[in-house]
């Protein structure tokens, strides 16, 4: 490869990233002078450029760590050539993440930088008191432990861990890219997280592989950018989505489209089609020349320019950030006491058709879902087209329950849920008893063992990465049936009876970690007990009867605590919601006591039953498979169990019992004793259909 075009690309997303954010701020005006506290044109100019750079190098070092941790084999060149530039951009985000936080305590002071104590003293206040100072001093620290594990982890199951502190210093970017308070703050810091991931891993990931060129084979490019143009996918969907209610949020009418910031918006809509365009290009022409061993000079030239793009859009990007938006983004002058709590006015009167078909979307689980039944789809489908069979019922189990969880984290009980403890409550339940026994028979784990491909050129692929988990000590440890179960009715306590609970109703980020929480330990405990997918032990069978009925007896006595409560749960957010409407919060209180109490009943029957019919089928299983063994030995074993009994009624013993053939009658004893009158009734029946035969 030419030098021009090795270094065409890594130039192409910086230089048009700069002409950017340039035109984007002069257009939109988020670089002109304040009336008040100017605090200069180096701060006005500079701090969006700095945060451009934190945001090109976030996507270099989270894109490599994903490369090195799904694409790349360990132990290769390309694997520590990765790793080196997911150190090298870790480090360069650590000093402009750094440069950011100073610019912005100068741009919030307007006062002049300085070298003196006062100036040290105010930077040192900013970063340890203010908001939008920790939040920089976050990013800082966690680029800088990034950047040391990137230099010493070489292990690719360690290197997980490392990719997943480094996607943590994207949290406090989506955290405070939307105002406390203001109308649609948790969609917008989801979508907003969402949106820097993805386009994270795209750009990263891009730029990874022209970075790491030189180590990749005529044998290698291939397999590393088909798995990369399937990551771009994925990523292409989640940023255009996520992007798509961002915008919504900010703009707010189609009007707005033509101020300033709609312009900017649309500029990055074009570059998203463009770059959605180039990868379609790649996918189905550019990677089949590869395969066909023609010349890669004009793949590179294409990267260099789909580089580019990617550049224009990270700078229309981090313009806008600094861009006003047509929907103001404070918070409400006269906020309702609710509005003060929550961030959202009083939703409208409780009534069944708005807890049914009421909306209230949470991006995460949204998208999340729809992947979950894409994949499910197109892996039976895979299936399917090799000639392999998937039992249908277990797909439409799994469509039941993904269907289920959409509805319970987007539908009329999110709309209600931060509201009435009732509503809290009954999505605990679904999220935690009822969407898991749908989840659960759909085998996900199974299937996706059955359809992945399996890796042969030491790099983990999603299977390599299941298997590990399902073999790992973790597992074994996790998946256990005493721990599911005490996970399943331990953690009711620990939550409601903590600061977690606060915190989950209070706070996104808690909210989000309380719908997993509950979904997982569901889903463990029913997996213990009805479940498909492999795990390393299971109980017997009528001991999974009684952790099954003790475990709900423990919940049932969790349902009564709360029932039977003399003081109110979170009485200064429950309590102080304003509600005109519906019960009080106490009686509200009680109904999801009740709810707590009672809605374990429907799925413990419908455990207790799927438990029985597993153990009934277990044993046809067992009597089907001592019948085969038997038509093999000519039922040897009974032949001989006859043979004793005649001789103990001639007067013999059961210590004569070594017959001729080499058959121990000692044992035949004890086996033909344990089959009893069933594996009689079942060679009688055989025998009844001998001669049909």
């Amino acid at each position: 490869m030419k030098r021009v075009q090795r270094v065409a690309g890594p130039v192409a997303l910086v230089v048009f990233a700069l002409l950017a954010i340039i035109a984007a701020l002069a257009y939109g005006g988020a670089a002109s002078a304040p009336a008040l506290l100017d605090p200069g044109p180096v701060v006005r100019w500079g701090l969006p450029v700095a945060n451009l750079f934190v945001n090109l190098s976030a996507a270099g070092m989270i894109g490599a760590l994903v490369m090195a941790c799904f694409a790349l084999g360990s132990g290769k060149a390309e694997y520590e050539r990765a790793l080196d530039v997911a150190a090298a951009s870790a480090a360069i985000m650590t000093v402009s993440s750094a440069v950011t936080g100073i610019l912005t305590y100068l741009d919030v002071t307007g006062s002049p930088i300085g070298f003196d104590q006062a100036f040290s003293d105010g930077i040192g206040q900013f970063a340890t008191q203010i908001a939008i100072g920790q939040v920089w001093l976050a990013i800082t620290l966690i680029a800088a432990v990034t950047t040391v594990l990137s230099f010493a982890v070489r292990n690719q199951t360690a290197l997980v861990f490392v990719t997943a502190i480094a996607l943590c210093s994207l949290v406090p970017m989506a955290l405070s890219g939307h105002a406390a308070g203001t109308a649609g703050h948790d969609q917008a810091i989801t979508s907003l997280g969402l949106h820097l991931a993805f386009a994270a891993i795209w750009v990263g990931g891009l730029l990874t592989l022209v970075l790491i060129r030189k180590a990749l084979g005529k044998d290698r490019l291939v397999p590393v950018l088909e798995r990369f143009s399937t990551l771009a996918i994925i990523c292409f969907v989640v940023v255009a989505f996520s992007g798509i209610i961002n915008a919504d949020l900010r703009i707010g009418t189609l009007n707005n489209l033509l101020t300033a910031y709609g312009v900017l918006v649309l500029v990055k809509v074009l570059a998203l089609v463009v770059l959605g365009l180039f990868g379609m290009v790649q996918r189905r022409y550019l990677i089949e020349r590869l395969k066909r061993h023609a010349s890669r000079g004009p793949f590179w030239w294409m990267v260099a320019a789909e580089l580019a793009f990617m550049g224009i859009a990270s700078g229309v990007a981090a313009a806008l950030a600094r861009t006003a938006t047509p929907v103001a983004q404070t918070a409400v002058s006269q906020p309702t006491p609710a509005e003060v709590l929550t961030g959202e006015p009083l939703p409208a009167p409780l009534t069944l058709a708005r807890y049914i078909f009421g909306v209230n979307v949470d991006p995460l689980w949204l998208i999340g879902c729809c992947f979950a039944l894409f994949f499910y789809f197109a892996a039976v489908w895979r299936l399917h087209r090799r000639g392999d069979k998937w039992p249908v019922g277990r797909t439409i189990a799994w469509v039941a329950g993904i269907l289920s969880l959409l509805w319970v984290t987007n539908g009329g009980i999110n709309v209600y849920e931060k509201y009435l403890f009732s509503s809290h409550m009954l999505a605990h339940m679904l999220l935690t008893m009822a969407i898991p026994l749908m989840l659960v028979p759909g085998a996900p784990v199974t299937l996706a063992l059955r359809a992945i491909h399996k890796r042969t050129d030491g790099s983990r692929g999603l299977r390599e990465w299941i298997l590990l988990a399902v073999h790992s000590r973790f597992s074994r440890f996790i998946t256990h049936p005493i721990v599911t179960a005490v996970l399943f009715a331990g953690s009711l306590w620990v939550f409601y009876y903590s600061p977690l609970f606060r915190w989950a109703t209070t706070d996104h980020i808690g909210h989000e970690w309380m719908i997993t929480h509950f979904l997982i330990t569901g889903y463990l405990f029913v997996l213990s007990l009805i479940g498909i997918d492999p795990v390393p032990y299971r109980l017997p069978y009528p001991l999974r009867l009684v952790l099954l009925l003790a475990t709900m007896a423990f919940h049932a006595f969790f349902g009564l605590s709360i029932l039977t409560a003399d003081g109110l749960f979170l009485a200064d957010w429950f309590g102080a919601m304003g509600r005109t409407w519906g019960a009080t919060p106490m009686a509200d209180q009680q109904l999801a006591g009740g709810i707590a109490w009672s809605i374990g009943e429907i799925p413990t029957l419908v455990l207790a039953i799927a438990v029985a019919v597993q153990w009934s089928r277990s044993d046809d299983k067992e009597t089907k498979r001592r019948d085969r063994q038997a038509d093999r030995s000519g039922d040897a074993e009974l032949a001989a169990y006859n043979a004793m009994l005649q001789r103990m009624a001639s007067g013999g013993s059961a210590g004569d019992a070594t017959v001729g053939g080499g058959v121990d009658a000692a044992e035949a004893v004890s086996s033909a004793a344990a089959r009893g009158d069933r594996d009689g009734t079942a060679r009688d029946s055989r025998a009844a259909k001998e001669p049909q035969r």
